[in-house]
């Protein structure tokens, strides 16, 4: 939705909130048989990719959010080999995933591939490790996938899902994280996007709830700020039996090139207000 032809508008009737971006340029619109993909180039955000009228990308912010989904699990796990992200079309997660010389197979499966097609074109430097030979590419449902999947096949779930509406509302169940379950191994760490606990409180809630009844017995959740989604301020909660068992040395000694993650604001991100303490477990 657009306040005029120079601005788009992402309104939600459930918050009562709405964001919006000065626009230069409609440069893509499709349909694919599971959404609308809008491409608009910005006077300050750069591209932006837009799903059914809610923002998922801008060049200007992403960094934020795809060093936040994938850094602090991968150096809580002691040892990430077997990475699979679920959704992530745009190739941004993954693309911080290649960063870990440890991990020696990352598989993506996500439903839409006109995301990555797109992405590709018009958000480059996110796909500039899409030829690593780590990777395979599966344009697939993640539900009906992670149903498949071996047992103890995985030391590492990405889930960097839309929003809980349509194709993605299954990724936030018991069922699914019960899989998720079986898939990992042992010490097996799954990672979610949570939303905004300022707007979204009751689905964080639910996340915990639904995990810890899929057999995680330990959960937490981090916080980072997120300027192009609802509230500015965003989420992501993680799952396995030990999510404390942070590598901080690893982390520091790391030769990863990031804009936003550091080992501090790992630390940092854990950190939550006295409101979100309160509502979640321990």
């Amino acid at each position: 939705m657009s306040l005029d032809k120079n601005w788009f508008t992402e309104a939600s009737s459930q918050t009562s909130c709405a964001f919006s971006l000065h626009i230069t340029a409609k440069l893509h619109e499709e349909q694919t048989p599971f959404q609308e993909i809008t491409i608009y180039q910005t006077t300050e955000f750069g591209n932006l990719m837009v799903l059914d009228g809610y923002v998922m990308l801008s060049d200007r912010d992403n960094f934020i959010y795809h060093e936040m989904m994938t850094h602090p699990v991968l150096f809580t796990h002691p040892e990430p080999k077997r990475v699979a992200i679920i959704g992530g079309g745009d190739c941004g997660a993954l693309r911080e995933v290649t960063k870990h010389s440890s991990v020696e197979q990352i598989i993506q499966i996500e439903i839409d591939e006109r995301v990555t097609r797109l992405a590709e074109q018009y958000f480059p430097t996110l796909c500039e490790s899409n030829n690593d030979p780590r990777i395979s590419f599966k344009f697939a449902d993640a539900i009906q996938w992670m149903a498949n999947a071996p047992t103890d096949s995985l030391d590492v779930i990405i889930v960097d899902s839309t929003d809980p509406l349509g194709h993605a509302e299954g990724l936030f169940t018991a069922n699914f994280f019960r899989d998720c379950r079986r898939v990992l191994d042992s010490k097996g760490l799954l990672l979610q996007q949570s939303e905004s606990p300022l707007l979204h409180l009751p689905l964080i809630q639910s996340t915990h709830k639904f995990m810890r009844e899929a057999g995680f017995t330990s959960t937490r959740t981090l916080q980072f700020p997120m300027p192009v989604y609802p509230s500015g301020w965003w989420t992501a909660t993680m799952a396995g039996s030990d999510v404390t068992n942070f590598r901080k040395d690893d982390a520091d000694n790391a030769l990863i090139n990031t804009n936003y993650y550091n080992s501090d604001i790992q630390v940092a991100s854990f950190v939550l207000p006295n409101f979100l303490m309160k509502a979640l477990p321990e």
